[in-house]
């Protein structure tokens, strides 16, 4: 470990010294502040800052600072400041010295001109040394079709290439051959642990509420940890500094609406949404009327909130949460002569709780601090409780049992980040982070009012610390060759055991000509926390558990090749990549054969569960057009994702279950003008693995034995759906509303959601039939915003 330690440090204190040697040689200036949009005040990632007569430039960091050193003083700066969605700035200033300036852009007229949707937002893509990292506008996700009426950030993503989802209308991702825990999904930089409501048919995430989303498929930079497969980073709007605002929204089954204004003007401002469905409200007198008085009912609901303080012109202080819980019940009471009753409540529950506080400060300016303070709980409960009264010998007496199972995580993380920018052939970030652990896997709890000696509480909680240091440097070497070089330690102790590891991480970009690159990334990850799940559709009965003595961390490594071009056609921007990736993973963890969470505890977890290894390999392409009145994209993956348990399928490799070799996504989004917009989305995907009996014996006049073949070793039929939708925007004096018309699966296609073993009527022999979840499904959707 000391060893592991000082290679870290090494390496940070080389990456660190070369690039403030080249920070101190003289005659240079440095001009650095905030770029923020000039409507709300809020800060613009990703913005392309230029000095136009030297060539060099540098961009906005996630919070907004950009920091640009020349190479010599010049008697005058002349600076360009450009942001897609926004009018270009010009500023021409005489300076002697280093200034810091505060940029302010006017949004463009156009809504969807210069709209990028792969890449950073300014960065061309033939430029830039990162790979399979997107960035989808908020703006572009609530044009696209949504089931129900409901926009969603994670059906989104869905559409792009190495990127499909669980099942039909699921909002859990798979990418790139894995599976949904190794995604590292973070709100505001905290985790969320479990990121779907309506068992896995729409995620938590508010739109109304998100300012920027990015998903990062390979490649990872240092900076980021803890999963094997992606990252998602979604950040929260700040709140507008400049007056009041509001939107909402009125669907089929949900409400939404999202305030946000000042406390003071250009001081501080606040911003709060909420979303609430109402299915339960609606079904209840159904329900009601055929079960003769018995009540049941669903519902979700979502709550966002952020507070935004200029504390100085150096420093800015943020506080964010989420809570999000969904509600399942059922309640049956029977009522008998005397006043005697017998009453049932069922009862399933799950939901987050999430806090971060943010400091940000410029220590000077080229060095830019991220102080961050976050607090994530994740909990499942699932319960009855039985309560009787009944009357003997005259006494009336009431007797109360309920049995509770529950499970959760808690996470209390600080972090410190540094981005330190010495002159425009170099971006240098570094930095460390501290987790505190709290795993419950799963604990039973049962109170009896009659024999108070069988009450009991099983479960324990267990412990982890987990701490991370990181370094990486973002270096032009050459004017063609542009590396991205870290290196990440972690370290996590569980139960006197202790799991460290070094992870190196590279990516390069070598332009061959101002339009062609060509690109590579290695990364190397751990991830300490595994998710023990038997369900494809986001059941909350899924668990979270840690690496133990006996359950290794899982490992991965990633190769990524490709290539990306700048293209121009008839006066539009197009831009066109190719990238191949191989996978393979160590430690997989899985359930044993015929094991499930009913009766899983802290104590047995793990005698429940096996480990193997995985491969995932494949190539992805991707064409997209980003400016004009229309846009959109075409994305194809050829995909392969195995795995092998010693435990399962007889040792044998097998297709994972969300192995799909062929997946197609087409999306189109054409504006009219600046009323009318249509838009539509069309996907394609080879059918998902199964495992199905081969035969089937009668042992008796009441007993059979299903003959299972090899695991995984069937596929159900394609999968392919048309959405559309059909938006009007009608303005108003006080703003504008928007009325929506959206049709999910056009063509009535009968997808297969999952195969059962029956007999048809009139068959005298079994089959296998196909249950299918979403005819075609049209809605309406009310939006207004002021």
């Amino acid at each position: 470990m000391k060893t592991l330690f000082r290679m870290a440090a090494l390496s940070s204190v080389a990456l660190l010294g070369a690039t403030t040697a080249l920070a101190q040689q003289p005659n240079r200036l440095t001009i650095s502040g905030y770029v923020r949009d000039g409507a709300t005040g809020e800060s613009l990632p990703g913005v392309a800052v230029v000095h136009p007569a030297s060539g060099q430039g540098t961009s906005t960091n996630t919070y907004g600072f950009y920091s640009l050193t020349l190479a010599a003083a010049p008697d005058s700066v002349r600076l360009l400041v450009s942001a897609l969605g926004y009018e270009k700035l010009r500023l021409t200033r005489k300076a002697e010295r280093s200034f810091t300036y505060d940029f302010r852009l006017k949004p463009s007229s156009a809504e969807l001109a210069g709209v990028e949707v792969v890449g950073s937002r300014e960065e061309k893509i033939a430029e830039s040394t990162r790979m399979g990292t997107i960035n989808i506008p908020v703006k572009q996700i609530k044009l696209l079709p949504a089931l129900f009426g409901e926009t969603d950030v994670l059906k989104a993503l869905q559409l792009l290439p190495g990127v499909q989802a669980g099942g039909e209308g699921s909002s859990g991702l798979y990418v790139r051959g894995g599976s949904p825990d190794q995604n590292l999904i973070l709100l505001d930089g905290t985790p969320i642990y479990n990121a779907s409501h309506l068992f896995g048919f729409f995620s938590v995430f508010n739109a109304d509420a998100i300012k920027n989303v990015e998903l990062i498929k390979g490649g990872f930079p240092a900076r980021y940890g803890g999963r094997l497969s992606s990252v998602l980073d979604i950040t929260m709007k700040e709140g507008n500094m400049q007056k009041l605002h509001g939107e909402g929204a009125i669907g089929l089954i949900a409400s939404r609406l999202t305030l946000e204004g000042p406390i003071k003007k250009d001081t501080a401002s606040f911003i709060f949404s909420a979303r609430r469905t109402y299915i339960d409200i609606l079904a209840r007198p159904l329900i009601k009327a055929q079960t003769d008085g018995a009540t049941a009912g669903y519902y979700f609901y979502d709550l966002n909130g952020k507070l935004n303080w200029k504390l100085s012109p150096r420093d800015r202080l943020y506080l964010s949460g989420y809570f999000g819980r969904d509600e399942f019940y059922a309640d049956d009471k029977s009522t008998r002569g005397n006043g005697d009753y017998s009453l049932q409540n069922n009862a399933l529950g799950w939901g987050n709780r999430i806090a971060a506080l943010r400091w940000n400060h410029i220590i000077n300016d080229r060095l830019f601090l991220n102080t961050h303070l976050t607090y994530t709980r994740y909990q499942f409960d699932v319960g009855i409780t039985q309560e009787d009264r009944y009357t003997t010998n005259g006494q009336a007496q009431t007797d109360k049992f309920s049995l509770n199972y529950l499970s959760n995580i808690q996470d209390v993380s600080a972090k410190l980040d540094f981005d330190y920018v010495p002159n425009p052939n170099h971006y240098v970030r570094f930095g460390g982070q501290y987790i505190r652990h709290q795993f419950r896997p799963g604990a039973m709890q049962t109170a009896n009012s009659t024999n108070p000696a069988d009450n009991q509480a099983t479960g324990r909680n267990i412990g982890a610390n987990e701490a991370s240091l990181y370094a990486e440097d973002d270096v032009k070497l050459t004017d063609r060759l542009k590396v991205n070089v870290g290196l990440r330690l972690n370290s996590f102790l569980v139960e006197k055991k202790l799991y460290p590891s070094l992870e190196p991480r590279v990516s390069a970009r070598y332009l061959l000509t101002e339009d062609w690159a060509l690109k590579a990334a290695y990364a190397r990850t751990t991830q300490y926390v595994h998710l023990l799940t038997n369900s494809g559709i986001g059941l909350p009965t899924d668990l979270w558990v840690p690496s133990t003595a006996r359950t290794l961390p899982q490992k991965a490594q990633q190769f990524s090749l490709g290539a990306a071009r700048n293209l121009r056609y008839g006066g539009e921007d197009f831009e066109f990549s190719v990238e191949t990736y191989y996978k393979p993973m160590q430690n997989l963890v899985e359930f044993r054969e015929g094991a499930d969470f009913i009766g899983t505890t802290d104590d047995n977890y793990e005698s429940k569960i096996t480990s193997g290894q995985g491969w995932a390999y494949g190539a992805e392409l991707f064409l997209q057009k980003k400016t004009g009145r229309t846009t959109g994209w075409i994305g194809y993956t050829l995909a392969w994702s195995n795995r092998r348990f010693a435990e399962l399928n007889q040792g044998q490799l097998y297709p994972y279950k969300y192995d799909r070799r062929n997946d197609f996504k087409l999306v189109v989004i054409h504006e009219f003008n600046n009323r009318l917009t249509l838009s539509g989305t069309f996907v394609y995907g080879t059918g998902n693995a199964v495992t199905l009996a081969q035969g089937r014996y009668q042992l008796g006049p009441y007993a059979t034995y299903d003959d299972y073949g090899p695991r995984n070793s069937y596929r159900m039929a394609a999968y392919h759906r048309l959405d559309l939708d059909l938006s009007h925007t009608k303005k108003k004096k006080w703003g504008e509303v928007v009325n929506s018309i959206s049709v999910y699966n056009a063509y009535n296609r009968h997808n297969p959601y999952f195969i059962y073993l029956g007999r048809a009527a009139g068959a005298t022999a079994p089959s296998y039939r196909q249950v299918s979840l979403f005819p075609i499904l049209p809605s309406f959707s009310k939006t207004f915003r002021f």
